[in-house]
């Protein structure tokens, strides 16, 4: 379904109130028809009736699903409400939490499950044990959000801020994932992606570990995880520049080095084709 052809939903801007919102599920007020959003949104399960199609795509919304869902992506249910007997959804704009040089909500280190995702449906699967502490979070917003006492504007948006801080560590867990999920082929070429980033490391290296050919390895990983092995790669060795671009002071050379990158020019571009910005301007939010 195209984009254009369904109600675009916008923020419901209000003067005086934080730009971020909550609800509850269930809910009988929230669209169920094909819409998108301008927004940027969470989407958790503790308990789950009926489906979700996200740009086409069918889902079966199971206990513990949090779906990250990015701007202008074509949401729609399959019930007469959202597919949570109990849930919650949290949606905000995305220059709540962008500034300094994230010239583009893609850039902002705390919104990358959201980009990550831009260009497919997101589910993150939450372990049950950790289920308790995602309510907890949720619960921590609404209360704030429905109580407005004195500071409520600024407790939000702190809450939104750790909600997003885990997310974004859970996105980074993909192998711990991947083994819960019963995935073993997946969860060992991350491993190997995780041992091998910083220095030479390609589809071959990776697929001749595992045992497989380029092209299946290719074809498995892509089908299972929406990118290709290089792909992962290259988000790791970023996700340690991020890192040591923010908490070292090493010069821009020695962390292209240090992430696998021995041509800090290739580095440099690589770096600002992902982020909009280049490493040195990071450095400097």
């Amino acid at each position: 379904m195209r984009r254009s052809s369904v109600p675009l939903v916008g923020f419901p801007h209000q003067a005086g109130q934080p730009p971020v919102a909550v609800i509850r599920l269930p809910r009988h007020d929230v669209p169920v028809t094909a819409h998108a959003h301008d927004f940027l949104t969470l989407f958790y399960a503790n308990a789950a009736a009926d489906d979700v199609v996200i740009d086409g795509r069918r889902f079966t919304v199971a206990p513990g699903d949090l779906f990250v869902l990015a701007p202008g992506q074509v949401i729609a249910f399959t019930g007469a409400t959202p597919a949570a007997t109990d849930g919650w959804v949290v949606w905000f704009p995305a220059d709540t939490v962008r500034g300094g040089a994230h010239v583009s909500w893609r850039a902002h280190p705390l919104l990358f499950p959201f980009a990550a995702g831009a260009d497919r449906p997101q589910r993150l699967r939450i372990a049950p044990a950790d289920r308790p502490a995602w309510t907890d979070r949720f619960t921590a917003l609404h209360t704030e959000l429905t109580g407005r006492r004195d500071g409520y504007r600024e407790a939000a948006l702190a809450h939104l801020t750790l909600l997003l801080v885990a997310a974004a560590r859970h996105t980074a867990d993909v192998p711990g994932q991947l083994r819960a999920a019963s995935e073993p082929l997946l969860a060992a070429v991350f491993d190997i992606v995780e041992n091998r980033y910083t220095g030479p490391l390609s589809l071959t290296d990776v697929a001749a570990e595992v045992g497989l050919t380029a092209g299946h390895l290719t074809t498995v990983v892509r089908e299972k995880t929406g990118r290709t092995v290089q792909q992962w790669i290259t988000q790791r060795r970023l996700q340690e520049a991020r890192r040591l671009l923010t908490e070292t002071d090493l010069p821009v050379a020695a962390v292209s080095r240090r992430c696998g990158y021995p041509d800090v020019s290739y580095f440099t571009k690589r770096f600002r084709l992902e982020h909009g910005v280049t490493p040195a301007q990071w450095r400097t939010t």
